[in-house]
C-alpha cells in the first residue's frame, strides 16, 4: 500500500462559537455546517472552542515528558494492570490495520477516575474504574483531569450541535450525555522509518468505535483522512483548532447517513509527534435504535446500547 497522499479539498473549518448564542438562528447556523461536514467524510476542524489555550499547551509538554521517562518507570502503569484498560501501552502494543504490522506509537489511556465502590464499578459497566496515575512527571495527574473536565463539557456542546445538524431537538442528546463514558488518549509516535516494513506506520488505517473523537495535535503533522474520490489527504496542524471526528457509534445511529471514516497517522516529520485524541462514547445504558429522520429505509443494524456496541467493537479489534 502506498503511504502518498493526494491533493484534496481541506477538511471544513466549523466555527462552533454561535451554540452558546441567544440567537436560535446562530446556533442553527452551526448545525448546518457541522451537517454539512458529516455528511462528506465526517471530519472537521472545529474552531471557536474556547478550551484554555495555557492547558492546551500544558497537556502536551506533560505528554512528552511522560514518554520521555525510561521504560521501566511506564511499565509501572501498564494498561495490562488495570482493570479498566487504563495507563500506558508500550509501542507496537496496538495494531489497528488487519494485515499490518504493528502501530509505531506508545500510548497513555485515563477516563472518569471512579472508586471502586461506585455502583457504576460494583455493577461491572464496561471500562469503568479507576485511573493509573505515574508518579512523574511532576504536575502530570492535575493537569490530565482538568483537561478531561474542559473535554466532556465541549463534547457536550458538540452533541448539541450534532442534535440542531439532524434537525433534532437541541436536548435530544442530553441523556447520552449523562455519566458518559470518555477516554483520554495521549500519544506519541517516533518518526517514520527510513526503510519501513510494508505498510508499517504511526497508526494503522481505522475508524474510531464511539460518538465523536476530538484531536489535539502537535505541529508535526501526519494524520491523514480517506477520501474516497481522492485516495488519502493531509489533514495538517490547524492553529488552536480540533480535528473532530464522528465514530462508528453515530454512523450506526444515523443508519449511516453520517460517516465514519478510515483515517491514519504517517509520522514523516522526521521528529517526534504527539497528539491527544479524546474519544467520548456517551452513557453506557443509552439505547443506539436508528435516529428520527435516519429510517427512511429499512435499518440496517440491529438495536443495540452504547455498551453493547462498545463491547462489539473492542471484541472484534482484540480477538
Amino acid at each position: 500500500m502506498s503511504l502518498d497522499t493526494q491533493p484534496a479539498a481541506a477538511l471544513p473549518v466549523v466555527d462552533i462559537a454561535g451554540l452558546d448564542s441567544p440567537d436560535p438562528a446562530a446556533r442553527a447556523a452551526v448545525g448546518a455546517a457541522i451537517r454539512a461536514a458529516c455528511l462528506d467524510k465526517g471530519f472537521m476542524y472545529v474552531v471557536g472552542h474556547g478550551v484554555d489555550a495555557g492547558l492546551r499547551a500544558q497537556v502536551l509538554d506533560r505528554a512528552a515528558a511522560f514518554f520521555a521517562l525510561p521504560e521501566a518507570e511506564k511499565m509501572a502503569v501498564s494498561m495490562a494492570l488495570s482493570p479498566c484498560n487504563r495507563g500506558y501501552e508500550p509501542i507496537r502494543g496496538q495494531t489497528l490495520e488487519a494485515g499490518a504490522p504493528p502501530d509505531l506509537k506508545e500510548s497513555f489511556y485515563t477516563g472518569e477516575d471512579l472508586p471502586p465502590d461506585d455502583p457504576r464499578v460494583v455493577a461491572g459497566k464496561f471500562n469503568h474504574g479507576p485511573n493509573q496515575w505515574p508518579d512523574r512527571p511532576e504536575g502530570f495527574r492535575p493537569v490530565m483531569e482538568a483537561y478531561f473536565e474542559a473535554m466532556q463539557a465541549l463534547a457536550a456542546r458538540l452533541m448539541r450541535g450534532l442534535a440542531l445538524s439532524l434537525d433534532l431537538p437541541e436536548d435530544h442528546f442530553d441523556p447520552f450525555c449523562h455519566e458518559p463514558m470518555s477516554n483520554l488518549r495521549l500519544i506519541h509516535y517516533p518518526p517514520q522509518p527510513a526503510d519501513p516494513a510494508p505498510g508499517e506506520k504511526g497508526c494503522g488505517a481505522h475508524t474510531d468505535w464511539g460518538a465523536l473523537t476530538l484531536l489535539m495535535q502537535d505541529d508535526s503533522g501526519g494524520l491523514q483522512v480517506r477520501d474516497e474520490a481522492a485516495g488519502w489527504i493531509d489533514a495538517p496542524p490547524l492553529a488552536d483548532s480540533y480535528v473532530v471526528n464522528l465514530g462508528d457509534m453515530i454512523a450506526r445511529w444515523t443508519n449511516d447517513r453520517y460517516r465514519s471514516t478510515m483515517h491514519r497517522v504517517v509520522n514523516t516529520s522526521g521528529r517526534e509527534r504527539y497528539s491527544v485524541p479524546f474519544f467520548y462514547s456517551g452513557n453506557p445504558d443509552q439505547p443506539v435504535v436508528c435516529l428520527p429522520g435516519c429510517d427512511g429505509e429499512a435499518p440496517r443494524y440491529a438495536p443495540t446500547t452504547v455498551e453493547g456496541h462498545l463491547r462489539e467493537m473492542y471484541a472484534r479489534t482484540y480477538a
